[in-house]
């Protein structure tokens, strides 16, 4: 449990760091930017007050040539004069891109959007006069409106990385975890083997004795659960075997198994469906996941209380849910619990629900989860496999 509070911190820390860079990087960007967008409006209004000293000296019913040669050569900003007799003085767009009042209107509207429009106007120093040569509306230059998808083709290349270096993690993660397994179930399995070939030599031996035979039929029983789960601990190693089953007679024969083996202080309950439901299953491995719910509800109930089992039949799916009304889960834990190494016990290897979401997803493709749960009042377990 402190190895996983420690990863999670870890964890959380690598995120708001990246988080934070991230962050200051698309800040950078954004003050560049508007770094980049003030000089281009510093530069516009320049070249407009060097057209209002030109219009000074000549006024005439076209711009003077000299004009266009000084606002083409100052900026690549696109831009239309409208003078104040209507003529416009197009620059830095198509010859057609205006033909019409419609167009003229779109681009006084898309213009007006990116950047305020200059007046050209000037005082006669003799009259006191207010002269109006028109209105200059200009966008932003081809520069910089590349410059606006910058921090979105940043986040994209970011999301990439981080994809890659996650699945690079989480495969090798995987990879681990997969050799932990193999190893771990391979060694219990051969542990397991060696004690129970002895007992059962010790069971025929006591039947040659001619010991009471409810002894000796208690005493094949739990050999027969000693085989069980060395078999299961010989599947968990290696990829089982899946063949149809009807998930309620095997959810019936784990449930009549650890009634009959539990306190009787645990009320046990089972709804299950009256006709079979068939699904691809190892019954062996789905059995040892259901052992471990219900033995997991049982230590949240400290050994009393109500615990149910449903099996719910849906048109292509089959859920079994096991319910308690022990201390329940915060929500925090909800996907923490399925860690390896994650207990609240204070004993315990953390393995078990590691283990039962190993077999529902990696080996039955199906699904395992906290479907509910409240501090003080219970938790629901849910699995979800497809139906036949």
């Amino acid at each position: 449990m402190l190895y996983s509070k420690h990863r999670q911190l870890i964890r959380w820390g690598i995120i708001l760091m990246s988080f934070v860079i991230i962050s200051l990087i698309l800040w950078n960007t954004y003050m560049f930017f508007q770094e980049f967008k003030d000089e281009e409006a510093q530069k516009m209004n320049t070249w407009a007050t060097a057209q209002i000293e030109f219009q000074k000296s000549a006024l005439d019913e076209d711009i003077n040539p000299v004009i266009d040669l000084i606002i083409t050569s100052e900026n690549s900003n696109p831009m239309f004069v409208v003078n104040s007799d209507g003529k416009l003085s197009v620059h830095n767009l198509e010859d057609d891109a205006i033909t019409s009042e419609k167009d003229l209107a779109d681009f006084i509207s898309t213009f007006e959007k990116q950047n305020t429009p200059i007046n050209l106007e000037y005082t006669d120093p003799t009259t006191k006069e207010k002269i109006d040569l028109g209105q200059l509306y200009y966008g932003d230059s081809e520069i910089l409106n590349k410059l606006k998808y910058y921090p979105l083709a940043l986040l994209l290349i970011i999301v990439l990385f981080g994809t890659v270096v996650y699945l690079f993690y989480s495969s090798n993660k995987s990879a681990a975890q997969n050799k932990l397994w193999t190893g771990m179930a391979k060694e219990t399995a051969h542990q397991i083997g060696t004690p129970l070939s002895s007992l059962i030599g010790w069971a025929e031996l006591l039947k040659i004795e001619q010991v009471n035979p409810e002894y000796i039929k208690e005493i094949e029983k739990d050999i027969s659960r000693l085989q069980t789960i060395t078999e299961r601990f010989s599947k968990i190693g290696s990829v089982p075997t899946l063949e149809p089953c009807d998930i309620v007679a095997e959810t019936q024969s784990t449930y009549d198994y650890l009634k009959t083996r539990s306190s009787n202080l645990i009320n046990f309950s089972l709804h299950a469906p009256s006709t079979p439901v068939y699904v691809q299953l190892n019954a062996q491995l789905y059995s040892w996941t259901l052992e471990n719910l219900v033995k997991n509800a049982i230590d949240a109930m400290r050994g009393k209380g109500d615990l149910t089992v449903i099996v719910e039949a849906k048109e292509k799916t089959v859920k079994i849910k096991v319910i308690d009304i022990g201390k329940g889960l915060a929500k925090r834990e909800f996907n923490t619990i399925f860690e390896p190494g994650y207990t609240s016990k204070k004993r315990g290897w953390g393995l078990g629900l590691s283990l039962a979401k190993r077999i529902i997803e990696d080996f039955h493709k199906g699904k395992i989860k906290v479907k509910h749960s409240e501090i003080g009042k219970g938790t629901t377990m849910q699995i979800t496999l497809k139906s036949l």
